[in-house]
This record gives C-alpha cells, sequence and structure tokens, in this order.
C-alpha cells in the first residue's frame, strides 16, 4: 500500500519504469500502489494500462513539488478526480507558478501532506479528504508530534524512488545534470532521500504494527480510488465523435457532399465509381469514422478560404470519398489503389490523413483548428537522454575537461588520473541512456477529444502557445486517441510563391491552373525532365539518390514517379528488391524470374513488393491470411503491434499456410524476408501517389519559369542542396545572380526580368531593423540617387553601413567599394543612434582626395564568401593552380570503363556503412560549367582522401556505367587551394593558399 511511488517521468530525479515499478511492487506482494510521479502524469495510462498484467490495483495521482519541495499527494478517487488533479497541474504548468502552499478543494480525490510539511505548516485543521502521510522514518518522530493524535487523518506515505544504490546514484547525477552543478556541490536538499525505497508488504505491515488505524486509513482510502480506462481492443474512440448534433446528421452531410462534388471529380461517373462510393460510405458509417472524415474536411475547407496550398496523403488517400470531397487530390479509381489498406471492418482505428501545409501557413492552420473545436491540443514525444550526450553531461558533473571526454567517445587513450571518472561516466551513462529528458511536441499530431483534454492527461504550454498533452502518440492510439497530423513542408511554398513572383515578373505570362496536375502528367517536356533526373528544386525528386533511381528506371510519367517515390524507401532495398524491380521495369523479360504468384498478385510492380498495402496482398492472396491478420503483420512489422503474441501467432500461421500450399521452403523463407526487410519502411501507394502530384506541380513550374521557380527556391530556404547550388541552377538557366542592390532588391530575394537581386535578407550581421529602414524610406521617398542621400536619409551604425558597402549594394553609384568605405569613415560616426535632430541646412559634404584604390572580384568574391556564405562566381575562377584536365561531366558518358581526371565543386556528400560496418561516401559534384556528375568512394578511398569540406576538388578514378547512369569510382580525391585574398597580401604569406 503505497502512496507516493516515481517513475523516471519524474523527469531527471526519478530512476525507473513504470513496468519497473509494476514489477518490484510484485516481487514484494504489493498489492495497493498508486503512481504519483512529480508534477507530471505522463506513464499514469500506461501504468493504467500495464497494471492489468499484474495482481495489482492501481491509483494514480500527482506529487505536487515546488522544486524538489513536497507540497503534498493528490489521489484521484476516480476519472473525474483525475481530470480536476490535470487541471489544476496544467494551471500551473502554463503560468509557471508554484502550487500553493495548502491544496486547493478539487472534488474526488484525496490530498496527502507530508509530515514534513505539516509540522512546517502548523496545520490542525483537515477537510474529510485531507491527511497526513507518516513515511517509515517519520515513524521516530511521531510519537513526540501532537498529531499522533490525529488517529483518523493518518496514512502510510512510504516514497519510492529508488530500487538500490545504484538508483540512488544515477538520481544524484541527474540532479547535478539538473542544476548544471558539480556533483562535489549538489545541495542535500536537491536530492532524494535514500530511504525513499519500497519494503515487502509483511515488512511493512511489521513497520506500521504499533499503528493498526494508519493501515486501515491507507487501505480504506485507496479502495476508494478507481480511475479507468480502456484500452486495445476494449478501447472506445475518445475522438470528438459528432461534427454536428447526432452522428445521423453527420453522415447525411458526407453522404451530400460526396454526391454534390461527384461531377467535379468523376464528369461521367460510371457503376464502378457509385458502388465504390457507396462501399466506402457504408464502411465509413459502420466504423464510426464520419466525424473524422468531416473534421479533416473542415480544416481543408479553412485552408482553401485562405489560399492555402495542401497536400492530402497517408492510407487515407486510398479512398474515393477523400478524393471526391478534397481532402486529397489523387484518384484511387485511376491508380486501383488497394481500398483495404484504407479502411476495412478489422481496423479499430481511422485512416490516416497527413496534411501537409506550407511552413508559413501551418501555424495559422493549428490555431483555427484550437480555436474551432473545443477539446484540442498538440501531441507531445519526449526526447530521451542519448549515450554520448549523457557522457558529456556526466563528464561536466564530474569536472572532467571536454578534450578528454571527445578522447574517451572517439577510443582514445585517457588521462590515466581521470579513468576511475570514466568508469563511473560509462557505468550510469548506460543506465541513463533511453531516460526521458523533457517533453517536446510532435512533429505534427493534433488530438481533437469528445471530452475535455485534461480528462485524459495534463497538458504543458510550449512557446508558441498550444497546450500539448503529456503522452506520446503510442498509448494515444491504446487508449483511443487518434491524431490529425498537420505537417508543414517547404515544397508547398515554393510552389505558392513561384506562383507569386511569376505574376510580378511576367504579369502577361499564361499560367497554367496549378491543380490541373492532368495536363502535367500528359506533358513530354515535363516527363523528359524526369528522364533526365533533370530535377533541381523539385519536392521529393531533387536528391541524387533519386536523380539516380529516375535515371536507370528512365522515368518518363506519373505511375512510374509514384513507384520511384516508393522504390526509394529503405524498405524495398533492404529486401534486396530495388534492383530487380529496376531490371524487371527496364528488361520485361526478366519478370520471369519472379515467384510466379507473386507476379499474378504483383502483376504491376513486377512481383516486387512496392507499395506498404502489398503486404496486405501477399499476406492474403500467397499466404492465405485473412484480411484483419495481415493487417495485424502489416502494423507489427511497421512497429505498431499491440500484441507481440498475437503478431508471432500470425507469423507462424503465415508459414504453416505457405507449407500447406505447397510452397518450397525457399519460397516461404523469401518472400517472408521480403516483407520483413520491407514493410517497418514503406509508403502507402496513395501517399506516393500524393507527393507525385507535389512534384509534377514544381516540374511544371521549373520548365516553364525556371528562373522565378528558382528564386521561389531560394526564398525557402533552398531545399536538399544548400543556396549555392540553387544559384548555379539560375545561372545555367539563363539568370544573372546579383549581389543586394539599395534601390532594387527586398528583404527577399527578387526578380527583374532575367536578373536575380539577392535579398537584404541574405547578408550576414545585417540588422531587420536597418533592412526596415531602407525598405520603409524608399517605398515613401523614392529610391537613393547617390551615396550622400543615403547617408542624409537612412540613419545605420557604420558597422551596418559598411557591411552594406562591402557587399556592393551601392554599385548605382559606379564608385568603387573602396573609396565609399573611406566616405563612409569620414562622414559618419562609428555608432548613429535614431534620434536624429532635424536641421534647417544640411552641411555640405567635404570631398577628399583619396588615393588610387580598386575592386576586383577576388576581393568581392571574399567579401560575398564572409557575408553572404559563398561567392558569386564559379569556384573554378578562384582556384590558385590551372586545372590538369578539362573534362566535363557530359563527357563521362562516352568514357565507360575509362580511367579519367575531372575536377568538381563538392555541392553534397552521403556517408554510409557497408556490410562490414566499414564507412563509404557517395559524392556529388558540379563541374566546370555547372553541371552535375557523381561519384563512389569505397572504405579504403573514403578513409585515405576524406572529403571535410566543400570545394573543388581534383579526382582521379574510372568510369561506370549502369542502366544508363555514370558515375565515377574515385581512387584519389585532393581538394584544390583558392587564391588568397590580396587585401592580405604580404612578404610572409605570398605563397599561401586560402581554403574556406
Amino acid at each position: 500500500m503505497y502512496t507516493n511511488c516515481h517513475t523516471y517521468y519524474s523527469l531527471r530525479y526519478g530512476t525507473f519504469s513504470e513496468v519497473e515499478l509494476l514489477e518490484m511492487a510484485q516481487r514484494n506482494d504489493i498489492t495497493y500502489l498508486a503512481l504519483t510521479d512529480i508534477n507530471s502524469t505522463t506513464a499514469i495510462l500506461s501504468f493504467l494500462q500495464l497494471s492489468r498484467n499484474y495482481k495489482i490495483y492501481p491509483i494514480v495521482g500527482v506529487d505536487f513539488r515546488n522544486g524538489v519541495d513536497q507540497q503534498y499527494v493528490l489521489l484521484a478517487k476516480n476519472n473525474i478526480g483525475f481530470q480536476t488533479i490535470n487541471s489544476f497541474l496544467s494551471e500551473h504548468l502554463h503560468s509557471k507558478s508554484d502550487f500553493p502552499e495548502e491544496a486547493p478543494e478539487l472534488e474526488n480525490t484525496f490530498v496527502v501532506y507530508p509530515f514534513e510539511k505539516i509540522l512546517e505548516l502548523e496545520k490542525t485543521k483537515f477537510k474529510a479528504n485531507e491527511f497526513i502521510g507518516i513515511s517509515i522514518k517519520d515513524l521516530n518522530k511521531l510519537p513526540f508530534s501532537v498529531y499522533k493524535g490525529y488517529v483518523n487523518k493518518l496514512v502510510i506515505q512510504q516514497t519510492v524512488t529508488f530500487r538500490n544504490q545504484s538508483d540512488y546514484n544515477a538520481h544524484r547525477l541527474l540532479r547535478a545534470i539538473d542544476l548544471n552543478t558539480l556533483l562535489s556541490k549538489l545541495p542535500e536538499s536537491e536530492q532524494g532521500n535514500k530511504t525513499d525505497q519500497m519494503h515487502t508488504k509483511d515488512d511493512l505491515l511489521i513497520k506500521y504494527a504499533n499503528y493498526p488505524s494508519m493501515i486501515e486509513n491507507t487501505k480504506r482510502i485507496l479502495q476508494q480510488c478507481k480511475v479507468d480506462f480502456f484500452f486495445n481492443d476494449d478501447r472506445t474512440n475518445q475522438n470528438q465523435d459528432r461534427y454536428f448534433e447526432t452522428r445521423e446528421r453527420d453522415f447525411d452531410y458526407l453522404k451530400k457532399l460526396c454526391y454534390d462534388k461527384l461531377h467535379s471529380r468523376y464528369p461521367e461517373a460510371n457503376p464502378t465509381i457509385i458502388e465504390r462510393i457507396e462501399k466506402e460510405l457504408e464502411a465509413i458509417r459502420t466504423m464510426d469514422f464520419v466525424s473524422y472524415f468531416l473534421i479533416n474536411y473542415d480544416i481543408i475547407q479553412y485552408a482553401i478560404s485562405k489560399d492555402y496550398p495542401f497536400i492530402g496523403r497517408g492510407s487515407g488517400a486510398n479512398s474515393v470519398v477523400a478524393y471526391i470531397i478534397g481532402i486529397t487530390n489523387v484518384d484511387p479509381i485511376d491508380l486501383d489503389l488497394y481500398f483495404e489498406r484504407f479502411i476495412n471492418v478489422y481496423r479499430s482505428s481511422p485512416p490516416d490523413f497527413d496534411i501537409d501545409f506550407s511552413w508559413k501557413d501551418r501555424n495559422d492552420v493549428t490555431r483555427y483548428i484550437f480555436e474551432r473545436f473545443p477539446n484540442t491540443a498538440l501531441m507531445g514525444t519526449y526526447v530521451t537522454f542519448q549515450y554520448k550526450a549523457v557522457v558529456r553531461e556526466l563528464a561536466k558533473v564530474f569536472g572532467v575537461p571536454k578534450m578528454e571526454v571527445d578522447n574517451f567517445l572517439k577510443g582514445y587513450t585517457i588521462d590515466p588520473k581521470n579513468d576511475e571518472f570514466f568508469k563511473l561516466i560509462h557505468k550510469y551513462g548506460k543506465l541513463i541512456h533511453g531516460f526521458p529528458n523533457y517533453i517536446s511536441v510532435h512533429s505534427g499530431g493534433i488530438i481533437i477529444t469528445k471530452k475535455p483534454i485534461h480528462y485524459y492527461t495534463a497538458t504543458i504550454l510550449p512557446p508558441k502557445g498550444f497546450q500539448t498533452i503529456m503522452f506520446d502518440m503510442n498509448i494515444a492510439e491504446e487508449v483511443g486517441i487518434y491524431k490529425f497530423d498537420i505537417l508543414a513542408q517547404r515544397g508547398l511554398s515554393k510552389i505558392k510563391d513561384a506562383i507569386t513572383v511569376i505574376r510580378e515578373n511576367q504579369p502577361e505570362a499564361t499560367l497554367e491552373n496549378i491543380d490541373d496536375v492532368y495536363k502535367f502528367k500528359s506533358d513530354p517536356e515535363i516527363n523528359r525532365l524526369l528522364k533526365v533526373g533533370d530535377c533541381m528544386g523539385v519536392f521529393y525528386v531533387e536528391s541524387p539518390a533519386m536523380r539516380t533511381l529516375m535515371t536507370k528506371l528512365q522515368t518518363q510519367d506519373y505511375l512510374g514517379l509514384v513507384a520511384a517515390s516508393s522504390i526509394i524507401r529503405p524498405g524495398v532495398t533492404n529486401g534486396g528488391m530495388k534492383n530487380q524491380y529496376i531490371l524487371r521495369h527496364r528488361y520485361p523479360e526478366k519478370k520471369k524470374e519472379a515467384h510466379p504468384v507473386m507476379l499474378r498478385i504483383l502483376e504491376d510492380t513486377y512481383g516486387v513488393m512496392v507499395y506498404q498495402e502489398d503486404v496486405l496482398k501477399v499476406a492474403h492472396k500467397f499466404a492465405g491470411l485473412s484480411l484483419a491478420e495481415s493487417d495485424i503483420l502489416r502494423r507489427g512489422m511497421s512497429g505498431k503491434s499491440r500484441s507481440k503474441g498475437e503478431f508471432h501467432r500470425i507469423a507462424q500461421k503465415f508459414k504453416s499456410n505457405c507449407n500447406e500450399k505447397g510452397y518450397t521452403p525457399e519460397d516461404t523463407e523469401s518472400v517472408w524476408n521480403q516483407i520483413q526487410a520491407f514493410a517497418g519502411y514503406a509508403f502507402a501507394k496513395g501517399h506516393s501517389a500524393s507527393y507525385a502530384v507535389e512534384s509534377y506541380q514544381s516540374l511544371y513550374l521549373k520548365k516553364y519559369f525556371p528562373l522565378e521557380f528558382m528564386t521561389a527556391v531560394l526564398n525557402n530556404g533552398g531545399g536538399f542542396y544548400s543556396i549555392p547550388t540553387y544559384i548555379n541552377e539560375i545561372q545555367k538557366c539563363g539568370g544573372i545572380v546579383v549581389p543586394p542592390c539599395i534601390n532594387k532588391s527586398d528583404h527577399p530575394n527578387r526578380i527583374i526580368g532575367k536578373t536575380v537581386f539577392l535579398g537584404f535578407g541574405m547578408v550576414r550581421d545585417l540588422e531587420v531593423r536597418t533592412i526596415q529602414k531602407i525598405l520603409n524610406e524608399r517605398q515613401l521617398y523614392g529610391g537613393f540617387t547617390s551615396f550622400n542621400e543615403f547617408i542624409d536619409r537612412i540613419h545605420i551604425s557604420l558597422e551596418q553601413l559598411i557591411l552594406l558597402i562591402r557587399i556592393d549594394a551601392f554599385r548605382f553609384t559606379t564608385i568603387d567599394k573602396h573609396h565609399l568605405m573611406w566616405q563612409a569613415h569620414l562622414q559618419c560616426k562609428s555608432s548613429k543612434t535614431d534620434l536624429i535632430h532635424p536641421v534647417l541646412f544640411k552641411p555640405k559634404k567635404v570631398d577628399y582626395t583619396l588615393p588610387e584604390i580598386s575592386s576586383n572580384f577576388i576581393i568581392d568574391s571574399y567579401d560575398q564568401i564572409e557575408l553572404l556564405g559563398f561567392p558569386l562566381v564559379s569556384q573554378f575562377e578562384l582556384l590558385l593552380d590551372e586545372t590538369e584536365s578539362n573534362l566535363r561531366a557530359i563527357d563521362l558518358k562516352r568514357m565507360a570503363n575509362q580511367k579519367v581526371v575531372i575536377y568538381g565543386n563538392l555541392i553534397t556528400s552521403k556517408r554510409t556503412k557497408t556490410n562490414k560496418n566499414e564507412v563509404m561516401v557517395f559524392g556529388t559534384f558540379l563541374d566546370s560549367e555547372g553541371d552535375i556528375f557523381d561519384t563512389v568512394h569505397f572504405p579504403k578511398i573514403a578513409l585515405k582522401y576524406p572529403m571535410k569540406s566543400k570545394g573543388v576538388y581534383k579526382i582521379r578514378g574510372r568510369v561506370t556505367e549502369e542502366l544508363g547512369y555514370f558515375c565515377l569510382i574515385a581512387e584519389n580525391v585532393q581538394r584544390q587551394a583558392i587564391v588568397s585574398d590580396p587585401r592580405f597580401h604580404s612578404p610572409e604569406n605570398s605563397n599561401k593558399k586560402a581554403h574556406y
């Protein structure tokens, strides 16, 4: 009968999980057990769920503390009591205010004050639900206290935080980490008591034998506590289950939406489509998912009203109902999407709708959801302690120098005097690894429940101001709370911004409806970009891996892109089937290598599992499992299985069914291994199709408005590559990229004709208020005619003015920037305040005779490197030495199996490990004309010639070709030096090479 137990969700205080707490209680023959984490209800639902597997009666509550100073423990009598506790806790967590010394009147709760707090408060009046908690160590003090006479108010309160000395040591280390202090300076007041451990039931009864009324009081209040939730197969849908006042009206509205909007999606709806609609509607109603569809529809309608672009994806994209009412933009009939992946009568959770919005719009959509639906919160997630991070934290706690820690983590020899410290650091680093560190916000999950959020959990309030629940999506699903995924990405904002830029720069241009994807899919010019991998800046398909795959597949249509979007995922590769798919696609005669049953089931993908629903198809049609069993198999291999035993049973049935069907053990094992490697990483086909729609929208803009599209890409922070790569793409497309201009630039990048003026926001250390002053002044009173006029009109510090001069923002004056810097120093104070008094007559500027000095492109390039992070000239123009070879990327296509030397500017590299756990590297470079080529660096070469920074490299290697894709197997890699900054030229450094 423990009324005050902690898990490691008492953050940076507790030392074990809720599972370990239950196991310990069972070992000690404990029947009544209260989980009361410090200022947290994170573990409570999991605790209630798991307690069913033990002979334990669970009680839940919260240990309320200001810092580590315990005020009282609140225990919930029932679910309403739990809700009131959550509301009280959340109110103080949101406001970051201390808890009162005396608990407020909260219905359906018990309050247990620790004995020490009662002595401090000298409390003499107690409400009916208030009690005094007596720990084992308090038993020695009680006889000498006035409270020994409060017989009916005394209860057992033996706190449980540790199991042993090791836990206690870990606790002290966690407290030191939390307070950022040396362990030797950790105050005792910040630590728990070493005696806060669990005793056996018999030992506990012996300890309190002289106080039988205390034992009975404790039993009585614990027996009155019962908080109930239903989990797993017993769970009920806890989401908001009605959009209107009745389910009937909800269904009528959903059905009306379908048929009102049917002809906009299917102008000639045939009986097959009508039958599919009716089948889905009936399944949606039967499974009580109508409100889920309508809430998603409501969110989409708000986005449309605000002209926010969006993409609806997830398994819900397999739904024709979702397609018709506009939640998704993927036609499941046209793509033959598998209905049972979207919804089946065995599925208890609603289908996934992952709705992507622009990163600029998502916060407003989230705000709308919170205002529109009463019981809304963000999904929580826990960031856990990772071993290397713990090691660094523990090293600080022990006072070990950082250099020693770095050497320890790299496996190098460490100073013998610190050897004992590192033994402890390693031991407790392993123990603390995996402990929750702090609660964070799920990347996109929002919950909308039918009961108040605090019925289920307390909440925190992150900086953006949206309340966030204390548990994660896994336990949420177990109790019947299913998240809405409201996600953010930059691809959509690139499309939206590109359209805006086109209308500004080419107002007369004909711009197709961006949602008319059918037209884009049939455009051979757009499809050619896919075939040759010319997709820089295009959502999801611009990476080297995707470009390589599309080149090998010769992707040249929508369905090919949908397949490629899924094949690129680790599942197909891990199963060893990616290459098989490519070969069977390019050489149809190789289809016969597939197992005939697999080929019949997966005819469209040549007998290869490509999409997540293929697991369902294979399990159902190859192994004869039911759809319900197939879905459990799919979820289990995705890490979502609710029962390992259930999953194991179905896995055994898969193999026994295959045996009964007469498959050879080798065939059965081969298919099973493919499923195992594949299922956890695969995309649903509708998901891939949704991504492909967005890719086609970007491809249209890139093909017909490349300069405006790439400008939008720059304004959204680039993409897979860094900014200079996209600047190179603009230049390849015939654009000119120039530094910011005082008269023509904006905060973001701006295109006028074919010239892209970089934005003031690109300049490092240029303050926002400086930019705003320039733009406001220019908008109100027009452009600047001279440097002196700028100084008169814009009052900024000399430091800010120098930044503008160095980036050549005053080039319209035709005065060399060195002269402008002299003028700036002579005419301006080192810093200017905003409080400039107006003058009746402006003083005449004094002209000075200055020495003949001038800038050049090398000086400009170094200024650009410092202020922008990159030069606006080609890296090849800055090389110190002449190149030995003029070979270009295009030349590699005629030099298969030959050894060559080529120079390339590194734009990205990827490290990966081989089967032998050795590191190899894939490199992507631009040649001297800005064209891309790829390299492969096997482990020995990667180790011998590491590429530690960007820049131009001389690469010697052998050209290889596979299915029309050419790359270079590197044998020697040398980074090339660039010329030094002439402003720092002196006899001492005249022979020095420059790097950046």
